[in-house]
């Protein structure tokens, strides 16, 4: 089968498209046919190691340290099913699947084998295959971090994401409003549009104006870039306001239940996939590329399989 290969750590340029074996589903496993995968900012961090001080050192015990230990990146995917183990009762041949693989990584392949009780499930039923796909990374990211922020205790939330239209702040957006939050989007003037369809309540363009100065005080601040501080955003929490971010040591939870949720949204109307590009697998060069600008608004989907 074909895989995307990163042998090194390094710029987008030490991918390589090669032929490697199939593998095959252990008893508790199913084997995917991947028809699309996810690229995100946390395959274009682990490809070039983009990390500083301590966090660094903690990725090379986790992922290898002169090379990644897994060389087929990716944590997202959509496909079929076309082969289950023994023990598999959840799935069938033919299921249309959607999940997250963690850091056995492993999407961006043809194919890939995953245990029936980890974070699979099927695919929202009116979504494509690269709709699917694009779901899991931002969708799973803004439940775990708006959960660690309370919002499902708050009563009329006042939120402020900042970094709306990427991946995570495009999810957090929708999940903060499933809650019924009032939600400041702090994006680029670029990012309004799409900012305001997402249902934001409030525009901010950080490249207009500086957000820090707003009158108005937050139960939640979201960072969902990881590109501010506390230390900026504390005068505009409430007393009890919290303050978080997606960069740190806390790495967002996986969970199938997560998936549950973002496909009764989808499937109900009430979230939507945003997708920035497509791009084939062999030009998976170009996909970390332009992931790497930072500049993607939603995300990055490469085409596997027709």
């Amino acid at each position: 089968m074909k895989a995307a290969i990163c042998p090194q750590y390094g710029p987008p340029e030490v991918l390589v498209i090669k032929d490697i074996p199939k593998p095959s589903p252990k008893k508790n496993e199913v084997l995917v046919k991947v028809v699309a995968a996810s690229l995100n900012s946390g395959d274009v961090r682990i490809r070039g190691l983009k990390v500083e001080g301590f966090m660094r050192f903690v990725m090379r015990i986790m992922l290898g340290f002169s090379k990644p230990r897994r060389p087929v990146l990716g944590t997202g995917f959509s496909g079929i099913v076309e082969q289950v183990g023994d023990e598999v009762t959840q799935f069938k041949v033919g299921d249309e699947v959607y999940g997250t693989t963690g850091f056995q990584q492993g999407c961006h392949a043809e194919y890939l084998c995953i245990p029936a009780h980890k974070v699979i499930t099927h695919k929202p039923d009116n979504a494509s295959f690269a709709e699917a796909t694009a779901l899991p990374f931002g969708g799973q990211t803004a439940i775990y971090f708006l959960g660690k922020g309370g919002i499902e205790t708050i009563q009329n939330p006042q939120v402020l994401i900042y970094g709306a239209t990427g991946s995570v702040g495009a999810a957090a957006v929708q999940i903060a409003k499933h809650h019924g939050a009032e939600v400041t989007a702090v994006c680029s003037s670029r990012g309004q549009e799409l900012a305001q369809a997402l249902g934001a309540d409030h525009i901010i363009r950080y490249d207009q104006e500086d957000f820090t100065k707003v009158a108005d005080r937050f139960d939640i601040i979201l960072d969902a870039v990881g590109k501010t501080d506390k230390a900026a955003c504390k005068p505009l929490l409430k007393p009890e306001g919290k303050f978080i971010t997606v960069e740190g040591m806390d790495i967002a939870a996986e969970r199938k239940e997560y998936l549950e949720l973002l496909r009764q949204l989808f499937e109900a109307g009430t979230y939507q996939a945003v997708i920035d590009k497509t791009y084939p697998l062999d030009q998976i060069v170009a996909a970390h590329s332009y992931v790497d600008t930072g500049r993607k608004k939603g995300n990055v989907v490469l085409e596997i399989a027709s």
